[in-house]
């Protein structure tokens, strides 16, 4: 299926409820509706733990992420879940709005909030306090798909059900949600939104835009010819890859483009297989995980060096699920290796598996929520936790483990 007709069914599935076009804002805190919420149950000091603990299958339909105070999960109605670092337990909620898509997550301790976006509903949390801090609401035929977080400022694309194409840009302030611009884009709501150094960019395929953060006006367009189906993000980076929903076997390259003027940079030359996901860590090494696009699975972590244009190592195994902490890459052992099976794996970034001395690869123990039958995810709290985290599906549960 084809990523425009994903959208399309994904939009038209949406069961939404209608208010003027726009939206609707409220501040949460101000208006009394925080009441519904839960407060801080014990305060929570010291350093990040080892715990297990079960999570609720609200918190399995939806995305988790971490910062090194705290594990945080979005939940299928929209919800916002907060817990312990020191065990796992929850410190707070703050209820959903209904029922839909939630794997929109976004989490940005520098600003102290925790951002869902999940049918029409926009909905933040306060990171400090565990108190909802402000609510938008769209319109019955519209709904928010990707969001992103950078100083001081929420971005959200949101696209309409009834006309193709109808997809808006707006920045929000993060303390109080008050709506800095909006703006209609050329943009595909899945590809995703960059936001660095004074500028917003947005792709819809074939095309890259860079926008001032401050108010929205167009600055830059990449080059004709440049296809951008997936927009990766971190640090001063920005990267265009194939989009991890073609139906297609044939991908464009992966390229790095100049934030400034999204000119192609020189990159090294991919697999040429389905980009099924990517990370970038801040000394610029893009981990991919290419597979085949016929049969979807195992396939391999690909490192690549963006600043020389070079591919350092690669990693094969059976899952695209991964994180990057201590300067090392994080993923799952694969499922087909029966001696090793059910582990995580650390590699140094730039030594790859082959890596030796303090940069060798290190295995974890084996754990039930570390097998491939439970689906699991690995979270990275950041900073100098030492930890992270896994998070299983089949069986909802977090595990906080030192970092192998």
């Amino acid at each position: 299926m084809r990523r425009g007709a994903v959208v399309s069914a994904v939009l038209f599935g949406l069961v939404l409820s209608g208010c003027a076009k726009g939206g609707d804002t409220s501040s949460d805190e101000s208006s009394g509706a925080a009441s519904t919420d839960s407060a801080l149950r014990t305060p929570v000091s010291g350093p990040w733990r080892t715990w297990t603990a079960s999570v609720s299958a609200q918190e399995v339909a939806g995305t988790c992420a971490a910062t090194a105070h705290q594990v945080v999960c979005g939940t299928g109605s929209g919800g916002i879940v907060g817990r312990s670092r020191a065990g796992g337990a929850v410190t707070w909620t703050v209820p959903g709005p209904g029922k839909g898509r939630s794997d929109n997550l976004v989490v940005d301790a520098a600003d102290e909030r925790a951002v869902t976006g999940v049918g029409r509903v926009l909905r933040t949390a306060n990171l400090r306090t565990g108190k909802a801090a402000w609510t938008h609401r769209l319109v019955a035929d519209r709904a928010y798909f990707g969001i992103r977080a950078a100083s001081g400022t929420v971005y959200a694309l949101d696209a309409s059900s009834r006309t193709r194409g109808d997809v808006v840009l707006t920045a929000f302030r993060a303390s109080d949600g008050r709506a800095l611009w909006h703006h209609a884009v050329d943009a595909d709501p899945t590809a995703g939104i960059a936001a660095f150094g004074g500028r917003v960019y947005v792709t819809d395929g074939t095309r890259v835009t860079a926008r001032s953060a401050a108010s929205g006006a167009a600055l830059a367009t990449s080059p004709q010819g440049t296809e951008c189906p997936e927009l990766l993000s971190a640090g001063r980076y920005l990267v265009c890859t194939g989009s991890p929903f073609s139906a297609g076997d044939v991908f464009p390259p992966v390229r790095r483009l100049d934030p400034a003027t999204l000119e192609p940079l020189p990159t090294a030359r991919d697999s040429g297989r389905l980009p099924a996901r990517g990370l970038i860590s801040d000394d610029g090494v893009l981990m991919l995980f290419e597979t085949s696009a016929e049969d979807p699975g195992a396939g391999d972590w690909n490192a690549y060096d963006l600043l020389h244009g070079r591919k350092l190592w690669s990693y094969s195994t059976s899952t695209r699920e991964g994180a990057l902490a201590g300067g090392r890459f994080v993923t799952f052992t694969p499922e087909y290796d029966r001696s090793t099976r059910g582990r995580l794996i650390s590699i140094d970034l730039h030594a790859g598996p082959q890596g030796t001395g303090t940069a060798a690869a290190r295995m974890s123990a084996a754990y039930s929520q570390t097998r491939g039958g439970e689906h699991p995810v690995v979270l990275a709290p950041g900073g100098d936790t030492g930890h992270v985290v896994v998070m299983a599906r089949t069986h909802g549960s977090l595990r906080s483990l030192p970092l192998p």
